[in-house]
């Protein structure tokens, strides 16, 4: 389900039956979805929210046990879902909108996955967050891979080594999430931070967020050229331009295109 108000878009996981889990149709709506919303001009920022009991539970395991009947026993199947789901999660990055998740309730394995990989996240303290797939014999690793670069590693492989649950408040003081507030509160403050991102120069939030995800896979001293150049051309662009002047002239902004 996806709903637009202004310049924020809120797209809403619709699977309460199944915990919102994310099977192979759901990844590729997911996907179609981010497709149109990032080519959609119209959009500044994305919040991801959900319908139902959990935000998302993961992959949908009974789907992946049904095709152990296949001849390769799911192999293929399995294979298939892992990598299209990657290329979903993967894609969020890519999008040049901001992307919000607000989180009511739990995010499990690959719907943990799910918060780690968006920019940023608003949860309510009945939220928590666990990747069990240790539990039933199935590391999370591709949850492993948002997660890692999210938190620090050890607190990463607690998560995946235990499989424990962790509250919300837990998740902010290690990073996985920015703001805990009241329960039935999370899409509202997501919006209202959407809101404030919206009244930044566009061009300038699409820059910055390409950047940084591109830098974050650099070593070093190749991060630094790469972000000098960054902000060379960005010291060049018209949001630049009317934002010192106006710090300068003591007045506020009026953006390009506004």
């Amino acid at each position: 389900m996806h709903e637009q108000s202004d310049a924020v878009a809120v797209l809403t996981l619709n699977r309460p039956d199944t915990r919102n889990s994310l099977s192979a149709q759901m990844v590729a709506d997911l996907r179609t979805a981010f497709e149109a919303i990032g080519a959609d001009a119209s959009i500044r920022v994305l919040v991801l929210a959900a319908h139902g009991p959990a935000f998302c539970a993961g992959h949908d395991l009974k789907e992946i046990t049904a095709h152990r009947k296949d001849a390769d026993g799911g192999r293929a199947f399995t294979r298939d879902l892992m990598q299209s789901c990657s290329e979903m999660m993967q894609l969020i990055g890519r999008l040049p909108q901001p992307v919000i998740a607000a989180i009511e309730r739990t995010a499990t394995a690959a719907g943990c996955q799910l918060v780690a990989t968006c920019d940023l996240a608003v949860a309510s303290n009945s939220a928590q967050f666990s990747t069990p797939g240790v539990n039933i014999g199935l590391f999370c690793s591709t949850p492993m891979v948002a997660l890692s670069r999210n938190v620090s590693r050890k607190h990463a492989m607690e998560m995946l080594l235990t499989g424990d649950m962790i509250s919300a408040d837990t998740a902010m003081r290690i990073g996985l999430i920015n703001k805990v507030v009241q329960p039935g509160s999370a899409r509202e403050e997501a919006s209202k931070l959407a809101r404030k991102i919206v009244a930044k120069p566009a061009a300038t939030v699409k820059l910055g967020k390409q950047a940084f995800y591109r830098q974050l896979e650099m070593e070093l001293s190749e991060a630094y050229r790469y972000a000098s150049e960054v902000m060379v051309e960005n010291m060049m662009a018209a949001d630049a331009k009317e934002g010192i002047a106006a710090f300068i002239e003591k007045r506020h902004p009026r953006w390009p295109g506004r």
